[in-house]
């Protein structure tokens, strides 16, 4: 159906009036295979693209004597056909070209101008497979760049730490910036909290509506020297997208169609039946709890799921307009039933041209989608009755989940059946997302130019969940039933100019400068209903529909509705940035910021952030030895960039309304609260050996996080109600280390090509003269567990530090020995993070793998403490596998304290893509560049942690606002993923 549609579009591939085909493949001057070059006849639009083999033909009329070679970043050509069918056509790198230039804030800048510590990646270097956003592309593939998935559920949220961790509060994730556009960093999904009982799940992943298909390059800036262009809002990284551009030439539609399916990649060992029935025996457990079944519970849960991924981009235009739209459509089942995640999404990109001059230009981006994410009651903060995983965990392996009759076995107490627990709960979002931007252009001359650029980034979100009555395990929930129905609303709107220099002013020396203002305003707002029904009444009944559709049934006196509007917040801009260049030998940057956001108090709403760095190229030395070693390249740089992540109005005095009218207060005023500051070093040293064959890039940085942003209650006597006063800390986070990135092409020619690139980063963190009393988070969740807290942020130690009661062992009655003192006990921060990939190709077959990697780091296994615990078999409930083949028979009586008991080395190396490809290249006259693959992700992950993944960080809350870090709890699992594909052209 879908390939009957595009058949629509054949009329723009055709050539009328042909009378003779030529073909060719277009490669670079490494004989690498060119796509998207434009072959087209001079003078006319009659013209193709090379496919993703580099490959083409092209209908061409008989007197036709030459064809005209064009690619971004390659010297254009022309190349004689007379008399031939075929050519092979090279292309050169231009170094004056777009391809030779790097994405940097506000701008671009040529590869030998820039300073900092930037990497980007493009197409051909991302990773492989179906990803719901973009910040998967680039996992592992930068060095000191970790992406971990926080949740295993189609569409859920990543962490991406840039250079380490120092967020005390807040997420930590860097700004991303689309098209020149900051996003805000948030999603509209509306949250949850249906009971304690329930708890709240992982968040959706602010990225989730940009398609990654449209992607064209991402831009990683981790130094402040870079990042400083964007001020207070680049204390964490900054990373730039860039989308897919039409190019010139006739029309071209690009297809990719792929397919596949997802399983689970690990999971825990617990008892099955035949070893439940041993262990009661052995702990002396009641009898009774055998049940006389044989049941795999979180089998019965979990499936094999299904997806399917479309995307299709039509191109194409002339010197004065050039346009791209793209249209994608993603329906991704998770592994666990009735979750899952759909996409629809468009983009529109033109760029124009106009007067006789072509000085006066407007680009336009337009990009949109919706995305329905469907829900499972998997949360990390769940009660002792747990959460959708918890439940299948802990099910007693001989307890049929069925009657007799095939009717769902439910019955009282806080035992729940996962079975029921999933079949009676329905939870559904939608998300609705427009990416607009408009940037008008005016070029005085062929060195300045004025640019404005106009966005806006409207997400509206809906959520509705709904909780059957005959769930009768909750409390609130049984005979009564639970409704709700969120919505939320975030706006951005921004306009900037700038204005840019760039011209050689003297013999041998380039200024690239340039100066802006920026606006940018920031609004939030939504409102719930929920209501429980009325028992006395039975609660919403029985009717086939769901709840959320007559919610309007349940009692007023059972309904509560809230609605909520944050301060809209504003941050004005003034920047500027001047690059000297001097032979391509000596090249300053500096940059200058001010920023003022209504955020902060009166008193500080003003933030500066300067940054400079300074490169000396030697290989455009005259001494500098050329035989062999292509670059050097030193460089060094000193930045300071702010941030400005919690919530807007935390300066001011704000309140909040109950249902019945009463104020309560949310946060006191603080006219004092400033930025939080970031002061970062960076050296480096780039070096090319061989023609760049051989490619090393090291830099070392120093990192140091002052002026903490901190929620903190009033002291004693508390007041019946406490509000919050966000203030800074005095202390300091320092992040330390070392980045390595090595690239290697070890073979290259016309048919074999064999590359191998690596990145490693080793990292040092420590909280430093923090004069203040120790911060506590990570939450421990779980019968028993309220309330324990088992990290603390202190000077001395790394950030979310374990400090835990030590685990001494069992004594001779199975009973846990009194445990040592609470001590230092390890950290969540990984010390080194690694990457690896490889590419090799024989003719038109190739193979491309990458692997990631941490290691270092400590994770709490909350769910083998709360779950797997001894305990659980004399409640009826399963146990761990490690926990009954422990040497030491324990007692059943034993309880399941947090200790050090439960924390492991989360050290893993993991294949995260594999994919294996053939270019068919040219099918007929119609498919160009068609391409087949194979795709796995997730394929399998070294380890000896004993959870379900050690890469997953469920982020939870434990005092003070403060997010833990390394704590896994019952987190929705990681898949593995098959896709085969294909790819070609029209």
């Amino acid at each position: 159906m879908v390939l009957a549609a595009l058949f629509v579009f054949l009329p723009f591939s055709g050539l009328a009036q042909a009378t003779r085909s030529i073909s060719g493949r277009v490669t670079d001057a490494n004989s690498n295979a060119l796509p998207g070059v434009t072959i087209i006849i001079p003078g006319t639009t009659v013209g193709t693209s090379s496919g993703s083999d580099g490959s083409f033909e092209l209908q061409v009329p008989a007197a036709t004597t030459t064809l005209a070679i064009s690619s971004v970043g390659y010297t254009s050509q022309r190349v004689d056909i007379t008399g031939k069918s075929t050519v092979q056509i090279s292309l050169q790198e231009d170094s004056k070209a777009l391809g030779d230039v790097v994405v940097v804030g506000y701008g671009t800048a040529r590869k030998e101008d820039v300073t900092g510590s930037v990497t980007t990646l493009t197409e051909k270097e991302f990773n492989r497979g179906t990803f719901t956003s973009p910040d998967q592309l680039i996992q592992g593939r930068v060095s000191g760049v970790q992406v971990s998935n926080n949740s295993g559920q189609p569409g859920g949220p990543a962490t991406v730490r840039i250079r380490g961790n120092s967020a005390v509060t807040g997420t930590g994730q860097p700004l991303y910036v689309v098209d020149g556009v900051p996003l805000d960093g948030r999603t509209a999904r509306p949250g949850l909290v249906a009971s304690t009982d329930v708890g709240a799940g992982a968040d959706s992943n602010p990225l989730n509506f940009l398609n990654p298909d449209d992607v064209e390059a991402v831009t990683v800036l981790k130094d402040a020297s870079a990042t400083a262009i964007y001020g207070s809002r680049a204390a964490y990284g900054v990373v730039l997208i860039t989308t897919k551009k039409g190019k010139s030439g006739a029309p071209i539609l690009n297809v990719g169609i792929s397919n596949g399916f997802s399983t689970l990649l690990r999971r825990p060992e617990f008892l099955n039946a035949s070893q439940y029935r041993e262990a009661i025996t052995y702990y002396g457990a009641p009898a009774a709890n055998d049940k006389g079944g044989d049941v795999d519970a979180l089998k019965e849960i979990l499936r094999t799921g299904y997806l399917q991924n479309y995307n299709v981009a039509m191109s194409g235009g002339g010197e004065t307009g050039r346009y791209r739209l793209s249209i994608g459509y993603l329906d991704q089942n998770g592994i666990v039933k009735k979750t899952g995640f759909k996409k629809y999404s468009a983009n529109l990109s033109t760029n124009f041209q106009f007067l006789e001059s072509k000085k006066l230009g407007l680009d336009v981006n337009i990009a949109t989608s919706q995305f329905r994410e469907q829900l499972a009651n998997i949360t990390t903060d769940a009660g002792f009755r747990g959460s959708l995983i918890g439940q299948a965990l802990q099910w007693n392996p001989t307890q049929p989940l069925r009657n007799p009759d095939g009717t769902l076995f439910v019955q009282p107490g806080d035992v729940v059946n996962p079975v029921a627990s999933q079949e009676y709960y329905n939870d559904n979002s939608r998300v609705t997302t427009i990416l607009a931007s408009a940037a008008p252009y005016y070029k005085f001359t062929d060195w300045l130019q004025y640019r404005m650029l106009v966005s806006v980034n409207y997400n509206t979100g809906e959520r509705r969940t709904s909780i059957d009555q005959r769930l009768i395990n909750y409390p609130g929930i049984q005979n009564q039933g639970f409704a709700s129905i969120g919505q939320n609303e975030l706006t951005t709107q921004q306009i900037a100019h700038t204005l840019t220099f760039n011209k050689q002013v003297t013999d041998g020396l380039n200024i690239n400068a340039l100066l802006g203002y920026e606006y940018t305003k920031f609004a939030n707002q939504g409102s719930n209903v929920n209501a429980y029904g009325n028992p006395e009444q039975g609660g919403f009944g029985n009717y086939g529909l769901d709840y959320t559709n007559y919610i309007q049934s349940a009692s007023s006196g059972s309904r509560l509705l809230s609605s909520f509007v944050d301060p809209s917040s504003e941050l004005q801009s003034v920047f500027g940035r001047a690059i000297l260049n001097y032979k391509d030998r000596y090249v300053l940057t500096g940059t200058l910021r001010r920023d003022e956001s209504s955020k902060f108090g009166p008193n500080n709403r003003v933030g500066y952030f300067p940054s400079f760095a300074i490169a000396w190229d030697l290989s455009q030395e005259s001494f500098f030895p050329t035989e062999r070693l292509t670059q050097l390249k030193l460089r060094a740089g000193y930045g300071r960039t702010g941030n400005q992540e919690f919530p807007a109005g935390s300066a001011q005095g704000r309140y909040s309304f109950n249902n019945l009218g009463a104020q309560a207060p949310l946060n006191d005023a603080n006219p004092n609260l400033k930025w939080q500051s970031d002061a970062q070093y960076n050296a480096g040293i780039d070096v090319g050996v061989f023609n760049n064959r051989l490619t090393l890039t090291a830099d070392y940085f120093y990192k140091t996080t002052t002026d903490l942003l901190f929620p903190q209650l009033p002291g004693q006597p508390a007041p019946p109600v406490q509000a919050i006063r966000w203030t800074n800390l005095d202390g300091e986070i320092v992040n330390r280390g070392v980045e390595l990135a090595l690239g290697t092409t070890i073979v290259t020619n016309e048919k074999v090509e064999v590359g191998f690139n690596a990145n490693a980063t080793f990292i040092h963190n420590e909280v430093k003269n923090l004069r203040t009393a120790d911060i506590t988070t990570g939450a421990i969740n779980g019968q028993g567990l309220s309330g324990v807290l088992a990290q603390l942020i202190t000077s001395g130690y790394p950030i979310n530090a374990f400090f835990l009661p030590q685990y001494t062992g069992l004594n001779e009655q199975g009973l846990a020995n009194t445990p040592g003192a609470i001590a230092y006990s390890g950290s969540p921060n990984p010390k080194t993070l690694l990457g690896l990939s490889t590419n090799i190709r024989y003719g038109k077959l190739s193979l491309v793998a990458n692997m990631t990697g941490a290691f270092g780091q400590y994770i709490y296994n909350n769910t083998l403490n709360a779950v797997g615990n001894v305990g659980q078999i004399g409640a009826g409930k399963n146990i761990a596998l490690s926990t009954f083949e422990n040497p030491v028979k324990e007692s059943i009586g034993n309880p399941s304290a947090a200790t050090t008991r439960y924390l492991e080395k989360g050290n893993y190396l993991k294949m995260s893509n594999l994919t294996l490809a053939y270019s068919f290249g040219n099918i007929g006259s119609v498919f160009k560049g068609a391409r087949v693959y194979a795709t796995g992700q997730n394929l399998f992950v070294i380890t000896k942690y004993d959870g379900f993944d050690p890469e997953i960080n469920t982020i939870k809350r434990g005092a003070n606002q403060v997010p833990s870090v390394g704590i896994d709890y019952l987190a929705y699992p990681s898949a593995r993923t098959f896709t085969f594909g294909v790819n070609f052209s029209l």
